[in-house]
C-alpha cells in the first residue's frame, strides 16, 4: 500500500464553504440551525446532499429509515465499504456543526480522493443517519439502533411527536422512506468525526480528540407526591413540599455524581412541577437523572444510591415516591484498530491530540457494536453545543477532517 504523506490533505475552504450553504436550510433565530428530522427542512437538506454526492460520482442508497448511503466504489467489488458519516437533522435551536460536520468532511473526503485520483480496495461510504438528535422524535439515535438491531423498525414508525404525528408517516410524507432493508449493509469499518460539545480541547489547547470510549448512560423518571398548599398560610411543619423533596434529593445528584470524579456526571434537564403555581406549594413533581460514566459498575452503584437516598428523603417527609427507568445505555470500548488508525493519522499529520471519552451520545455508539468503530473529535468554541450559538473555527473543522481522512484511506487501503 502507498505510503500516505502528511502532504495530503482536504481542501478546507471547499469543507467550510459546504458548511455554511448547508447552514442556509432550515436558519433558527439566532444564527444557528432548526432543521429537525424528517420536516420539510430535513427534506430540503437532504436533496443537497444527495446533489453534491451524485456529483461527486457516488452513487446514493437509502433504507426504510430514511439513512442515507453515499457510495465511491472500491477495486475490490467483494471488499466491505468503510463507512463514514453522522447525521443532518438538529436540535431546535442547533447549531451549525453538531453533525453536520461529520456528514461534509465525509464528502470532502470523496472529493479529496475524486481531485488526486485516489483509489481504494474498499469502497468509501459516506452516511446520514436520520434523527440522530431524538428531539422530535424520542429516543435519539433512532435509524442508527434499528439498524443496529437495537430496536424494531416498527417501533421506531410509531414514535409520536408532539402533535400526534409518527415518524413513519412523516418520513414517508417528506419523500425520504426508501426501499433498502434496514441493517442489511455489512461494514468494514465506521469511522465518526463531531465537534466535542464539551471544554476539554479547547481549554487544553488540542487540535484532535481521539475518542476512545463513550459514556454510558442511565435515566431515571422520579415522581414524587405530596399535597398542594396554600404558600402563605400553611405552617411550615405541616407541609408536604415535593419541590422541597426533589431540591433535596437532586443535591444528592451532585454528591453521588462527585464522589466518582472526575468521570462520572449526573444531573435533571427535564423537571416538571405541579401545579406550578407562584402561591401553591408544589403537591407532585416529576424529573429525570440523568446519570453517565464509561465504567458501567459505577453507573449502577449512582441508580442504586440514588434511590436509596431518594427514599430516605422523602420517607422523613412523609412524602411517595416511584422510580422508572425510562432510558440508557452501556458504556461503549471504541475498536483499538481503528482508534489507533485515528490516532496514527494524527501523529503522522502533526496535529496535537489527546484522548477523550465521549460524554454524549453518537450514532457510533450503535454502529460499534456491529462494526469495528471509531470517533474523531475537534474542539468547539467554549464547549457550547446544542444552542444556535455553537461555533468552530475553519482550522479545527480541516484538521479533524484531514485526521479522518488519513484514518479512513489506512482502513480502506489505497491502491493507487
Amino acid at each position: 500500500m502507498p505510503f500516505i504523506g502528511e502532504n495530503l490533505k482536504v481542501n478546507g475552504a471547499r469543507l467550510w464553504d459546504s458548511l455554511m450553504e448547508m447552514a442556509k436550510i432550515g436558519p433558527g433565530v439566532a444564527g444557528g440551525n432548526n432543521r429537525q428530522t424528517v420536516t420539510d427542512e430535513d427534506s430540503e437538506g437532504r436533496h443537497l446532499f444527495k446533489h453534491w454526492c451524485e456529483a461527486a460520482g457516488c452513487t446514493m442508497g437509502l433504507d426504510t429509515m430514511g439513512n442515507m448511503f453515499a457510495t465511491r466504489a472500491g477495486t475490490n467489488p467483494d471488499a466491505l465499504p468503510v463507512y463514514v458519516g453522522s447525521h443532518l437533522d438538529t436540535q431546535p435551536t442547533g447549531g451549525k456543526y453538531d453533525g453536520v460536520l461529520g456528514v461534509l468532511s465525509g464528502l470532502e473526503i470523496i472529493r479529496t480522493m475524486n481531485d488526486l485520483d485516489i483509489k481504494t480496495k474498499h469502497p468509501v461510504v459516506v452516511t446520514n443517519w436520520t434523527n440522530e438528535e431524538g428531539t422530535r422524535y424520542a429516543p435519539a439515535m433512532l435509524s442508527s439502533g434499528v439498524f443496529a438491531g437495537l430496536h424494531t423498525q416498527e417501533w421506531a414508525y410509531d414514535r409520536v411527536d408532539a402533535d400526534g404525528k409518527t415518524f413513519g408517516n412523516e418520513l414517508k410524507r417528506i419523500g425520504w422512506q426508501g426501499s433498502e432493508v434496514v441493517g442489511a449493509r455489512k461494514m468494514h469499518a465506521f469511522f465518526e468525526l463531531h465537534i466535542e460539545q464539551g471544554p476539554i480541547l479547547e481549554a487544553e489547547g488540542k487540535d484532535i480528540g481521539i475518542v476512545t470510549h463513550g459514556q454510558g448512560l442511565s435515566w431515571t423518571q422520579i415522581t414524587i407526591t405530596g399535597s398542594d398548599a396554600h404558600t402563605g398560610s400553611t405552617p411550615m411543619p405541616m407541609r408536604k413540599n415535593a419541590g422541597l423533596a426533589m431540591a433535596r434529593i437532586l443535591d444528592k445528584v451532585d454528591e453521588i455524581a462527585l464522589s466518582h470524579a472526575p468521570h462520572a456526571v449526573g444531573a435533571a434537564g427535564h423537571i416538571d412541577v405541579f401545579p406550578n403555581s407562584r402561591n401553591v406549594i408544589p403537591g407532585k413533581v416529576i424529573f429525570t437523572v440523568d446519570f453517565r460514566s464509561p465504567n458501567l459498575d459505577v453507573i449502577t452503584d449512582m441508580e442504586a444510591r440514588l434511590r436509596i437516598d431518594a427514599q430516605k428523603i422523602v420517607d422523613t417527609m412523609g412524602l411517595k415516591i416511584e422510580f422508572e427507568k425510562v432510558g440508557g445505555f452501556d458504556p461503549v470500548t471504541f475498536d483499538e484498530g481503528c482508534v489507533s488508525a485515528v490516532r496514527k493519522a494524527a501523529k503522522s499529520l502533526g496535529y496535537s491530540h489527546m484522548n477523550l471519552i465521549s460524554g454524549a451520545g453518537h450514532d457510533a455508539c450503535w454502529i460499534n457494536r456491529i462494526a469495528p468503530t471509531a470517533m474523531v473529535m475537534c474542539p468547539c468554541v467554549g464547549g457550547l453545543s446544542h444552542n444556535e450559538a455553537e461555533e468552530i473555527s475553519p482550522e479545527w473543522a480541516t484538521a479533524g477532517t484531514d485526521v479522518l481522512m488519513h484514518a479512513v484511506l489506512e482502513t480502506a487501503q489505497i491502491v493507487s
